[in-house]
């Protein structure tokens, strides 16, 4: 197959591994700079249905603009948070040419959405944590108090690799970060701390409905984010049937092939924090020695019947 990756850069860890493991499957493997795919839509007197679809097709780690999209079988969509908006609109223009993708339009957008990804886990009976939107700072507090009270995380609802995420303490605190965050005209989420999960938690690799690796990720010393990118660390563990079973039905609500789920445990039982559809490749690689890049393009062979 021809499988395009769509990344804004070729050197990260993520990406090189879907490039080399798609190569010793025999696949011819494109790096797409997602930025460069021009969306185009109408009629020009030659074709009634979709106009061609346009890009900058990066060969050899450089970027040729204006260069007409090469015919690629399947995508394997990398969309950093940053670019969301216009890397959903490039991934709905390769679903409505009939290319296959790992990770579809409907399930990257409701994933970084997190609002619309807790109500979905929840309407489909997960358990996640307490959480209440903030939407008013009339009823800030008392949204704060319908999870339980300080501490309490606030997050913004598009954020990823932990920014974006604050523990406040106490009153104080809530409405100090609630006044800087209200400049970002984003929605803000009120979340129950779980203090008993200790700055630890679960990260879950869903690929095609089955688990393929799985990591415990603990927090450094002082911080209360496990996020590797945030000086946490991570170790192998065996994947608990129990763990299994909710990380593959938040992938599958998602309507996502491949995802990262992250659960930590509550003295209720575990909980689905997030569902990540990009998952980065390089902690869990390197924590359980599991090539997990194949598995991705192993899940997209099985898509083509190949």
């Amino acid at each position: 197959m021809r499988i395009g990756v769509l990344s804004r850069n070729g050197t990260l860890y993520s990406t090189r591994r879907l490039m080399e493991a798609g190569r010793r499957r025999g696949h011819t493997m494109l790096l797409i700079d997602t930025l460069g795919v021009v969306v185009e839509m109408g009629q020009d007197g030659r074709d009634s249905n979709l106009k061609r679809v346009s890009t900058q097709a990066a060969v050899g780690g450089l970027a040729y603009p204006h260069v007409q999209l090469p015919r690629v079988d399947a995508i394997v969509p990398r969309i950093g948070a940053s670019i969301t908006t216009y890397g959903l609109a490039v991934v709905r223009q390769f679903e409505v040419a009939g290319v296959i993708t790992i990770a579809s339009s409907l399930g990257i957008g409701s994933s970084r959405d997190k609002l619309h990804s807790l109500q979905l886990m929840s309407q489909a009976g997960l358990p996640v944590p307490k959480t209440a939107v903030l939407a008013q700072p009339h009823l800030y507090f008392s949204a704060v108090r319908s999870v339980g009270g300080p501490p309490v995380i606030i997050k913004l609802n598009r954020s990823t690799q932990g920014r974006g995420v604050i523990l406040a303490p106490n009153y104080r605190t809530v409405e100090a970060v609630l006044s800087r965050l209200r400049r970002l005209k984003q929605l803000v989420l009120a979340q129950e701390f779980v203090a008993e999960a200790e700055g630890s938690d679960t990260r879950v690799i869903v690929v095609g409905g089955r688990c393929v690796a799985a990591m415990q990720r603990t927090a450094s010393v002082g911080e209360y984010r496990s996020n590797l990118h945030r000086g946490g660390t991570a170790v192998a563990v065996p994947i608990d049937p129990e763990i299994s079973h909710l990380a593959c039905r938040a992938a599958q609500v998602h309507q996502l092939d491949v995802a990262g789920v992250d659960i930590i445990q509550s003295h209720r039982g575990p909980l689905v924090l997030e569902v990540n559809s990009s998952p980065g490749l390089e902690g869990i690689e390197q924590a359980t020695q599991i090539d997990v890049a194949s598995a991705i393009i192993e899940q997209l062979e099985r898509k083509a019947g190949r």
